[in-house]
């Protein structure tokens, strides 16, 4: 833990807060993360040695609970979530852009969107096999089996064959995850094409629930037009 050596709240704040990875971990949590796998899982450059000295922190300043394996945010992590995505909207409104190639991780996204897929936009079919073909890069290939009750991603051919198909680029696919770009527009101009059964085709837009912070960035877009 920093500490700054003046008698301020706001330094008591950082002082619990503000070292690195801190606050995206309470996010994930807020966002509904449980798991110490999961959080690894969606902080990709964080270490699994300090992702575990950070949480052990949040339960030690009462942010957080570990019971059974699982974490759970406390009264006080849950009184930051306007903070948290405050950041998000001010980010959006001064600090954010066109994606840096440093920040695109192809398996950090598509993590993102397995929890972001409703399974009850593709009506009743079980399973739904949807495959994401990314130009270029290193590994350009996954799945996501949706099933009623659970989405998986995969990154191996499943048994099940593929009922959908997108081709994107990932960069694009991060913007229109983020908001950035809207889905339509970006099967308009030919940024994101999908193919395979039609009505399933009709439903991916429904599947497919943003990013929580896609709200604010479209906000901020609008409010710059």
């Amino acid at each position: 833990m920093s500490r700054y050596g003046q008698y301020c709240p706001i330094t008591r704040s950082l002082e619990v807060l503000g070292d690195r990875w801190t606050l995206l971990i309470v996010r994930d949590l807020l966002l509904g993360a449980e798991r110490f796998n999961e959080l690894s899982r969606g902080l990709p450059g964080l270490s699994r040695g300090l992702l575990s000295k950070r949480l052990d922190h949040l339960v030690r300043t009462g942010l957080v609970e570990h019971r059974d394996g699982r974490y759970a945010v406390t009264r006080a992590a849950e009184e930051l979530r306007p903070i948290v995505f405050g950041l998000a909207e001010w980010g959006a409104r001064w600090a954010f852009g066109e994606p840096r190639p440093d920040e695109l991780d192809a398996t950090t996204l598509m993590w993102w969107i397995r929890g972001g897929i409703d399974p009850g936009g593709f009506g009743e079919r079980d399973p739904v096999v949807v495959e994401v073909c990314f130009r270029g890069g290193r590994r350009r290939l996954f799945w996501l089996v949706v099933r009623r009750d659970d989405v998986s991603l995969c990154f191996t051919r499943p048994d099940f064959p593929s009922d959908v198909v997108v081709d994107v680029g990932l960069d694009v696919l991060y913007q229109v995850w983020e908001g950035r770009i809207e889905y339509g527009a970006a099967v308009r101009d030919g940024l994101l094409t999908v193919t395979g059964d039609t009505a399933l085709v009709r439903a991916l837009p429904r599947a497919l629930r943003l990013s929580p912070i896609a709200g604010y960035v479209r906000a901020a877009m609008a409010d710059a037009r």
